[in-house]
């Protein structure tokens, strides 16, 4: 029987999420509580639409003939990997299809289940949100340790890697946090890309809804412009 997991949403012709055109699918849960997170509402594990690893492919299959030779599909969240063995069955029937897999993960998770889930995964998006452990455990709930550890494991097996550094003006957006992003990439050989995203309160209509403060109400939000500029300083332009 197809194991079942728990789905946030979907979206079905995705262009920010891997290359090409993507099946994005939402999944419910996240162990973090990230300060800038935009998908407050995926946080609760038991949330969301039941479904079964099966179902969820059949429901992507229906749009393959959108992806092209560059698209595919991409499990977001929510984090993907609280759901591990749900994330390896869908990804190895679509890798089974001949359909490109990535993984939009934040990394805390490292265990045989993730690991199993990575073994059917073609290219990981990696959120690398802080550059020093201090700061990752003030803004996120998780160490920067533990990230580290899953972008070496990536690197060992030679997984193509796309990372993604949200910046927030006034809390990470220094030379120095960016100088520190470069240094802890600079031993991972399968970087293909980094971005740094401007941060934006697009979500904050969702906090409110939900009657949960937005840790970052007060701050302001960023720019493309500054952001590569950013990139530009610390030798990061792709």
């Amino acid at each position: 029987m197809s194991r079942a997991g728990r789905l946030h949403s979907i979206q079905t012709m995705g262009t920010l999420d891997g290359p090409g055109v993507r099946f994005v699918a939402f999944l419910q849960g996240c162990p973090l509580r990230c300060g800038y997170c935009h998908n407050p509402d995926t946080w609760d594990a038991a949330a969301g639409e039941e479904i079964t690893a099966q179902a969820l492919f059949d429901r992507a299959v229906r749009y393959r003939g959108y992806f092209g030779r560059e698209g595919g599909v991409t499990l977001s969240g929510g984090e993907p990997l609280l759901q591990a063995e749900f994330a390896g069955e869908f990804f190895s029937l679509c890798r089974r299809a001949g359909i490109h897999t990535a993984l939009d993960t934040s990394g805390f998770r490292l265990d045989a289940a993730a690991k199993a889930a990575l073994c059917q995964t073609d290219l990981v998006l990696l959120d690398i949100k802080m550059t020093t452990e201090e700061d990752y455990r003030r803004h996120t709930g998780c160490g920067l340790g533990q990230v580290l550890d899953f972008l070496r494991y990536c690197g060992e097996q030679q997984i193509p890697l796309w990372i993604r550094h949200v910046v927030v003006p006034g809390l990470n957006d220094t030379d120095e946090d960016a100088k520190r992003l470069a240094e802890l990439l600079s031993g991972c050989s399968t970087v293909q890309k980094v971005e740094f995203l401007p941060f934006r309160k697009l979500c904050l209509e969702k906090y409110r809804q939900l009657g949960v403060p937005f840790p970052l109400e007060s701050a302001p939000e960023g720019t493309a412009d500054a952001c590569r500029m950013l990139q530009k300083r610390a030798g990061l332009l792709n």
